[in-house]
């Protein structure tokens, strides 16, 4: 039993070392020179346009989250996908009260507003000062 696990510990030895190998060679090859502009965060050559530090608001990773939640429910659906034709009828009718659950949960999300980015005191001050 634990010969068949030798392939695995294998790969992962070697997933490891190559690791360790590449972390160490990368810090004796690297020159150590600069100064404060080597240490500011750029993209693509350009220089920064605002302040790297900037407050996203919390909208953004509710919906963040509620994107993870429907692609994970995705996943499920992939191994279905293979053993349909074993599970016959009851399997497929399972996959369809999974799906309306989700269903019903992505409909309450966009009852709700969790979809919108714009949060409802800042539409609301918003159509307040433009009549």
């Amino acid at each position: 039993m634990p010969q068949d696990h030798y392939p695995v510990l294998l790969a992962l030895g070697l997933a490891l070392a190559l690791g360790i190998v590449i972390l160490v060679v990368s810090s004796l090859v690297t020159r150590r020179i600069g100064g404060r502009v080597d240490l500011e965060p750029y993209e693509s050559g350009e220089p920064l346009l605002d302040s790297s530090r900037k407050r996203i608001s919390i909208l953004f990773f509710l919906i963040a989250i509620d994107f993870v939640v429907f692609d994970v429910e995705a996943a499920f659906l992939y191994p279905w996908v293979l053993v349909i034709r074993e599970g016959g009828w009851e399997l497929f009718w399972a996959v369809m009260v999974f799906i309306a659950l989700i269903l019903v949960g992505f409909v309450y999300i966009w009852k709700k507003g969790g979809l919108d980015l714009h949060s409802r005191t800042t539409i609301a001050t918003a159509s307040d000062s433009d009549g």
